[in-house]
């Protein structure tokens, strides 16, 4: 199969992400509180960092279970005790944000981390945020598309003229303050929906998606639907970026990967299921047919995981690979031996194979 153009990188960024929830751990029934998960994400974050990886992203949620409400507060924190790694919220809720507020908050953050703000966004899965800062879900879409437009607006200008439907309008407004780098690097975050795909290839964002069970193939349609939608508007492919994120676990072998991680992927699950009017418990059945080899969940030995990343980058030629590792109540010390195993065993090898 014949990889997809790549950009000018030379080899694929590797990291982590979470979205700070706080499941109970399914082997002690215990559930740490929201300041020790955030402890333990300024931990991981500066662990990601000295061990190498290439990016670290703080989730948003607006829900008493889970931690972070507010990214770019967390990252300006890990700015303070990593060094070289890139820090992305992942996602921001656009629809519910502010875009001046975003801009200034993330624009901060560079500030303080010399140059290292990402934003992943995204129309959000979660709704909690509409009826909690007074936005009306049914315009869910119209919100998000006006709220990106003047986003990359502040973001490419000093000063700023604008009128909308949604917020005050600006009239020659200075956007303070601004970043290290030129503009803050923005992902649009895509589940499978043809539309924002293609939104995001006309507008010219990086493209970040969601990968989280199923055969990655079915969403190559996606990755073509953006970098056309991109060139008939005018942008470089050379310019253009795609990320994949994943559910990721590693072990010494894939079965004692399975057999450490389907306690902790259940339970993620079993939990999140009912948010969404859902109440079946996954079974060990669905899990192996979902940690088959040729699905999309990370979860095997090192090797099972360059592979499974190799064969997705035959499919996308993707620029990032970035992991969900510590969901389910899952203790800090494996999320820990996690991140060790990604930076030193996985890392490396998927930098040289995508560099050829």
């Amino acid at each position: 199969m014949k990889k997809e153009s790549k950009t000018k990188q030379s080899s694929m960024e590797i990291g982590i992400y979470t979205l700070a929830d706080l499941g109970a751990d399914p082997h002690t029934g215990n559930t740490i509180s929201a300041r020790q998960r955030i402890v333990e994400i300024i931990e991981a974050g500066k662990m990601a960092d000295e061990a190498g990886l290439d990016v670290f992203g703080v989730g948003e949620h607006h829900r008493l279970d889970y931690a972070v409400s507010a990214p770019p507060v967390v990252l300006s924190a890990l700015s303070q005790v990593t060094k070289k790694i890139k820090l992305t919220s992942a996602t921001t809720v656009l629809n519910t944000v502010d875009p001046v507020r975003l801009f200034e908050d993330f624009a901060t953050l560079d500030l303080v981390s010399n140059g290292r703000a990402e934003i992943i966004a995204g129309r959000g899965a979660f709704i909690e945020s509409f009826p909690l800062f007074g936005y009306d879900l049914s315009q869910y879409d119209e919100l998000f598309e006006e709220n990106i437009e003047l986003f990359l607006k502040l973001n490419a200008s000093e000063k700023v003229t604008w009128n909308g439907h949604f917020r005050s309008g600006l009239s020659d407004a200075e956007i303070a303050p601004r970043p290290v780098q030129s503009q803050i690097p923005l992902w649009v975050g895509v589940g499978g929906t043809p539309e924002s795909a293609a939104r995001a290839g006309r507008l010219g964002t990086g493209l970040a998606l969601a990968i989280l069970g199923g055969d990655p193939l079915r969403f190559k349609p996606l990755v073509d639907i953006y970098r056309q939608a991109a060139s008939q508007a005018g942008h470089s492919l050379e310019d253009l970026k795609v990320g994949v994120s994943g559910h990721t676990f590693i072990s010494k072998t894939t079965q004692k990967a399975k057999d450490e991680f389907f306690p902790y992927y259940s339970n993620y699950w079993g939990y999140l299921n009912p948010q969404g009017g859902m109440e079946t418990r996954m079974s060990i059945a669905d899990f192996e047919h979902l940690s088959a080899p040729e699905t999309a969940l990370f979860v095997g030995s090192s090797q099972q995981i360059i592979e499974k990343i190799l064969r997705q980058y035959e499919l996308f030629g993707h620029q990032r690979f970035i992991a969900q590792m510590d969901i389910g109540g899952m203790p800090y010390k494996k999320v820990a031996e996690n991140i060790e195993r990604l930076a030193t065993e996985v890392a490396p090898v998927i930098r040289r194979e995508t560099s050829k």
